[in-house]
Order: C-alpha cells, then structure tokens, then sequence
C-alpha cells in the first residue's frame, strides 16, 4: 500500500467551493487578509485538477500576494497573505518566531469537563497514514495548545483555541486527545462526520502580530460562521 494512499483518497472528490469573490478582510499596499472558505485549499493541490486554490483566487486580483501562513483545506477563517517577497520575509519570521498570536474557534464532541486549560502533548507525522499526526511523546515535537470553552450544551462544545506551536493539524490531534474530536472531522473523529455536519467545525477568527512596516501591533477578527 502506498504511503500516499490515505492523501489521495482524502481529496478523491475534492471539489473547491465556489468562487463568489474574495471575501477581503483587509487590504493595504504591504499585505492582505482573506477570510478562507472551509473546503478550499490554502496553495494548489497536486494535478491540474487541485490547481484552484486561494493563493490563486488572489493573485488573478493580487498579482504581487505571496503565502505567509496556511489553513487546512478545511478550516475557515483568517489567512494573511504579504505583498511582494520583502513583506514576505518580514511576516512569515514573525510566524516563525511564534510572534503572531492566533484564535480559533470550534465545536467538539463531548462536554469538556474543565473551563481552561492547556494541551501539551508533542506531535509527529504518522507517515503510513499521511496526511494525519499522531501524538508521539519519544520523537514528537512540542506542541502547546490553550483552551477555554465557551459553552457547553448537552453533546458538545464550543471552544476558543490558541495555538502556542503551529504543528499541522494540531487543534484538531489535541482535542482528539482529550477525547473530544472536532465535529465534521472525518481524519480524527467519527466516520462520516463531516457529511453529517455538513463541515469541519473550525474557523480562524482572530489573529494579531506587528505590522511589517510600521511594526505597531496589527489585530484582524472574522466572526464565527457556526
């Protein structure tokens, strides 16, 4: 079996969602924010067939947008996006450096039993079944994870998520580590649960880091679709 199989199978019957414009959130001479729709890909898939993407919504209007950062196909919310590759170079060392700060928001399975806390469980690629991450406390990376619910109803959560690291995947493997996965998370959660949800239930929705050129703290917010 091909390592690749699980991938592949994964965006089989990918279908982007339309293109109704770009939702813009900001935009400015040095860089752009973008409100993501959950189902399309942040950069082109492999084939012709995965080459709709939102780097490439934005650059038939934004010639000079460059990627800084990247949302999981299905995740919603907040992407930024520099303008040319000086401010590309400045922003993406401020997401390497963990100076940008990022909030997310989701509904899990379950009832969290504690109000806040913080997932600290390292993280690695589980490469026989790529694209999922596993937790691996010998050779996984760290990965730190803040929570605070928001509220509870009788089977699920709502949840704020602030992600310390930015490991792939990693709200979606913490939560499924304290038992309660995302709702519409066909990799980490039940079989068939994002047809029943309709989604993944996980949307970007608020991102702060200096701005490149003038370097004063710079706040974005996108609210919550579900």
């Amino acid at each position: 079996m091909s390592t690749d199989e699980p991938l592949t199978h994964q965006l089989a019957d990918y279908q982007p969602p339309p293109d109704n414009g770009l939702a813009l959130l900001y935009e400015d001479e040095h860089l752009l924010a973008i409100d993501k729709p959950a189902g399309l890909l942040s950069v082109p898939g492999r084939g012709e067939r995965m080459a709709d993407c939102l780097i490439a919504r934005v650059q038939a209007r934004f010639a000079d947008a460059l990627v800084v950062h990247r949302l999981d196909m299905d995740t919603s919310g907040i992407v930024l996006l520099a303008r040319g590759p000086a401010m590309q170079r400045l922003m993406s060392q401020q997401f390497m450096d963990r100076q940008v700060d990022k909030r997310y928001e989701a509904i899990a399975h379950g009832v969290l039993k504690d109000d806040e806390g913080e997932i600290d469980l390292p993280l690695i690629t589980d490469w026989p079944r790529r694209p999922r991450q596993k937790v691996d406390p010998d050779i996984g990376k760290p990965s730190l994870t803040r929570f605070h619910v928001l509220q509870r109803q009788a089977d699920r959560s709502r949840v704020s998520l602030e992600p310390v690291t930015g490991r792939s995947h990693q709200l979606r493997v913490h939560l499924m580590a304290l038992g309660h996965p995302i709702v519409g998370d066909d990799l980490y959660g039940p079989a068939g649960d994002r047809v029943r949800a309709g989604r993944l239930m996980l949307h970007a929705c608020d991102i702060t880091l200096a701005h490149p050129v003038t370097g004063q703290p710079f706040r974005l917010a996108c609210p919550c679709p579900f």
